[in-house]
């Protein structure tokens, strides 16, 4: 497999990448900022990739333990020589195999960056990388949900990003598991529709729902917002209840 070397959170973190198909932008890195993990806890990163999303989390909290799960063993190859590359094998460890197989629990914190289109509802790419990581396989939407309900602990968060047009989705699939759901919708411009958003809940607590922002990811002249430039140079959190 050809790769590429790319840097992001400032140049704190290099990332191996395939050269062609999917290559990440900065879905992982927001979903990574999102995830309040403190260092001693256990983190899944459900579809994995080449950890990016995990890797930033691992950047930003030292001394969280991470889990990786990816069904292409390619990308778990270069997620693990990604660790290696950043110094952090010894909080990370990836693994290749299918969600509707994973068995594991008790992790504090799951975050997941699934597959944004639905199979009947999408042009499948004729690259097998890109197109496992853009459309759904056998596990669907609530498939992802149900694995990350299970694998977290009482009182435990599970976050996910996903495309604005599916948060109704999945918000009614989080919700049947999940409580004190909070929802971030992330406009491209502040005059633009949301494109993505970002739901987050907890095992065990009590229903509710909570949404915040929006947040606007660029200024009229294309540059990143303070806010968000804060968490992709910056490896800063993000706030949930914050809006910009």
């Amino acid at each position: 497999m050809e790769t590429s070397t790319d840097r992001v959170l400032g140049n704190r973190l290099q990332l191996m990448q395939p050269a062609e198909g999917y290559r990440a932008a900065i879905d992982p890195v927001l979903l990574a900022a999102a995830v309040g993990a403190k260092a001693g806890e256990r983190v899944l990163d459900l579809g994995c990739g080449v950890g990016t999303a995990g890797l930033c989390l691992l950047a930003r909290v030292p001394g969280v333990s991470l889990t990786g799960l990816d069904l292409q063993p390619g990308l778990i190859a270069l997620a693990a020589r990604n660790a290696a590359a950043n110094g952090l094998s010894g909080s990370a460890f990836f693994q290749s195999g299918d969600l509707l197989a994973f068995r594991e629990g008790g992790f504090n914190h799951v975050l997941a960056n699934p597959p944004y289109l639905a199979r009947e509802k999408a042009t499948v790419s004729p690259n097998p990388i890109k197109a496992l990581a853009n459309v759904e396989g056998d596990a669907k939407l609530a498939d992802w949900v149900a694995c990350a309900v299970a694998a977290v602990k009482p009182g435990g968060s599970v976050t996910f990003i996903h495309r604005a047009d599916r948060s109704d989705e999945l918000r009614a699939a989080m919700a049947q598991d999940l409580g004190d759901l909070r929802l971030v919708k992330f406009l491209p411009r502040a005059d633009a529709e949301a494109k993505r958003v970002i739901l987050t809940g907890r095992k065990d607590a009590p229903a509710g729902f909570r949404e915040s922002g929006p947040w606007i990811l660029h200024e009229a002249d294309g540059r990143f917002t303070p806010a968000t430039e804060q968490i992709l140079r910056d490896a800063a959190s993000l706030d949930l209840d914050r809006s910009t």
